[in-house]
């Protein structure tokens, strides 16, 4: 079954709601009505039961039972002469019966509290009492005709099941139309949404003036539209960068190889060739080797392999591999690494990556006859990696994206000179992994310094998805 709108489920809610309120407000002012009538009645009978009483109580100490009579004619006369009032001694012989009393020729009832009996059609309250007057015992009985009464609790009643109904329609219409009005929003909301796609993530919600919930979730979506145009233009970005860097040595590698079999040539240009051709394969493998490895990290289907291991054995190492870089271009290479093992828990593998990132960076852009200096200590629990170069620098503009993938500060530098831009990328993911930050200061023509700060024992953040780019 199809599921009805919010709109009309609300109305059914209300309504429902409603019908119970009115029903039970109905059913309490219809008896609150009754037992009101009856108390008041009840105190009426009750009077009159006391005021015979009293007549009873008086006459039997100077009259006799003649006496009572009189007396009770004279008091039934008082009352209006249609008062219901009958009056009977111990044996059953009747003393005073008032003339409206005698229409219904109603029996003793023995009712020690107030009742209602329907004798001819007419209901009748009814109150009997005993009154002990001299040496002699009287039953007195008093009654009430309830028929007007009860006439006005059935025209309210009618009154009651005819209004609720009507009002509830009013309700529920009035309750629909107010829904509409309420949900208009949100269908405007569906709409522009609906109409947003890949090719538009830049639309925005418009965003009620009202402050209520639904300008926070105007105020939510647009976040998340903000974020999924972000991503989808980082991996439009990320693929067109890709496809370009791998485009470029497939067409080097498949122009050399039509050369050399245009026409026959000897083993030494087909050895050239396939020595070129072989270079190409290598960078292009170390290519797609990032770029999986950056894909398994945005997937979080990389994990490292944490484990206690000495810091400065990992520097160490990888400072050994930069030194052979620095010397090849006959830059100074100095390492300040703490005499002493620097116990943290790391990936070592990964952590040497990221040195090698690091002092690789500093060599491609440090001129010969500078200085690359690697520095590692520690600081309120935090392990503090330092890489600072006399390099070419970085300029203020590019420093915000110098961690973007493909990105080259140097937009002169080639393929061969300047790698693919996706080391720092790399080194990032590593430190943001290990739950720590990888910062950079540099300016034009003065080097560069990057900072790596990592936690040594504190508990492991989650590796974040790498979003950058």
């Amino acid at each position: 079954m199809k599921s009805l709108p919010i709109g009309a489920r609300l109305t059914l809610w209300y309504s429902a709601i409603l019908a119970v309120v009115l029903a039970g407000f109905g059913l309490s002012a219809y008896f609150g009505m009754r037992n009101s009538i009856h108390r008041t009645v009840d105190e009426e009978l009750q009077a009159r039961v006391e005021g015979v009483r009293g007549l009873i109580e008086r006459t039997s100490r100077y009259g006799d039972a003649e006496d009572l009579r009189v007396e009770l004619r004279e008091h039934s006369e008082l009352r209006g002469g249609g008062a219901l009032l009958e009056v009977s001694d111990e044996g059953g012989n009747w003393l005073y019966r008032s003339a409206a009393i005698r229409e219904y020729e109603l029996p003793i009832q023995n009712a020690s509290s107030p009742t209602t009996i329907v004798f001819k059609g007419m209901p009748l309250r009814i109150l009997d009492a005993s009154i002990a007057g001299g040496n002699r015992l009287y039953q007195v009985q008093v009654a009430t005709p309830m028929g007007d009464f009860y006439g006005a609790l059935s025209h309210f009643r009618i009154l009651v099941l005819v209004a609720i109904p009507l009002l509830l329609l009013c309700a529920a219409g009035g309750g629909y139309w107010m829904s509409r009005r309420a949900l208009a929003p949100v269908d405007q909301i569906t709409n522009t949404a609906r109409s947003i796609t890949v090719h538009n993530l830049s639309s925005r919600l418009v965003i009620p003036p009202a402050r209520d919930e639904l300008q926070r979730l105007s105020e939510t979506l647009n976040e998340m539209l903000e974020r999924l145009d972000i991503a989808f233009h980082k991996i439009r970005q990320f693929t067109a960068d890709a496809s370009h860097e791998l485009r470029t040595p497939i067409a080097l590698m498949r122009t050399r190889a039509e050369l050399a079999l245009r026409k026959p040539r000897d083993s030494e240009d087909y050895r050239a060739t396939v020595s070129q051709i072989h270079s190409e394969l290598e960078k292009t493998s170390e290519l797609i080797e990032k770029l999986m490895l950056l894909a398994r990290a945005d997937s979080d289907a990389e994990p490292l392999q944490f484990c206690t291991a000495d810091v400065t054995e990992v520097a160490r190492e990888a400072c050994a591999q930069g030194r052979i870089l620095s010397e090849a271009k006959q830059i100074r290479f100095r390492e300040e690494l703490p005499q002493g093992p620097m116990p943290a828990e790391c990936d070592p593998q990964a952590l040497r990556r990221l040195f090698l990132i690091l002092i690789d960076n500093a060599v491609k852009y440090t001129q010969p006859t500078g200085e690359i200096a690697v520095s590692l200590g520690r600081e309120d629990g935090f392990l503090i990696g330092t890489v600072r170069d006399t390099g070419i620098g970085i300029a203020a503009e590019d420093l915000p994206h110098v961690f973007e993938r493909f990105y080259r500060a140097d937009k002169a530098r080639s393929r061969e000179t300047g790698g693919v831009g996706l080391g720092l990328s790399i080194g990032r993911w590593i430190a943001e992994a290990h739950g720590g930050t990888i910062e950079v200061e540099s300016s034009a023509g003065r080097g560069s310094v990057f900072e790596v700060r990592l936690p040594l024992f504190k508990q492991r953040l989650a590796a974040k998805l790498f979003t950058t780019g």
